[in-house]
């Protein structure tokens, strides 16, 4: 997805951590971290997944929803919605979680396609008004995560402003 463009909304089939399904007219206002993962994803439960339950958990309160997208464009027989279930309570993860929409005959979800994400786990921030100011494929540092969340908390977005550069990209 191009920075600054509107987020295509969300096609999940199942919620976890949440009494409510989540799209993202409901979060308009606040600044979104959606994280895609895979539970076998060695990157993910490694550092994306932790990374964003502690994002959850600092963030949450200071205008911050954090929203974990299970996004399976591989083995698909063994990441079931009952697996994710236990993973999620294995591993603590108290923010909410969304399944990607299986799309019949594609091994890549819906989701996934239509924010042409090049696999997991990838890290999207959206802004207050709900355009995509970062997509990065691959691990984000905490650091440059962290003064990113900084910069979009404290903006006032304006359609004309400068987009965000991936954390090491020139700007």
């Amino acid at each position: 997805m191009v920075a600054g463009s509107a987020a295509p909304g969300w096609q999940v089939s199942r919620w976890f951590n949440t009494t409510q399904p989540l799209d993202l007219a409901a979060l308009r206002g606040r600044v979104v971290l959606l994280h895609a993962f895979q539970m076998l994803c060695p990157g993910c439960v490694g550092h994306a997944v932790p990374q964003a339950e502690q994002a959850h958990r600092l963030y949450s309160d200071h205008g911050v929803a954090v929203i974990g997208l299970h996004t399976v464009f591989e083995h698909h027989a063994a990441m079931t919605p009952v697996a994710l279930e236990a993973f999620l309570h294995e591993y603590r993860i108290t923010h909410p979680v969304g399944v990607d929409t299986v799309v019949e005959g594609d091994p890549v979800p819906a989701t996934m396609r239509a924010y042409g994400m090049q696999g997991t786990p990838t890290l999207v921030l959206l802004d207050r008004a709900g355009r995509i100011r970062l997509q990065h494929f691959g691990r984000v540092d905490d650091l440059p995560l962290g003064m990113l969340l900084g910069r979009l908390l404290g903006a006032d977005p304006e359609p004309d402003s400068p987009t965000l550069q991936s954390p090491g990209e020139a700007p």
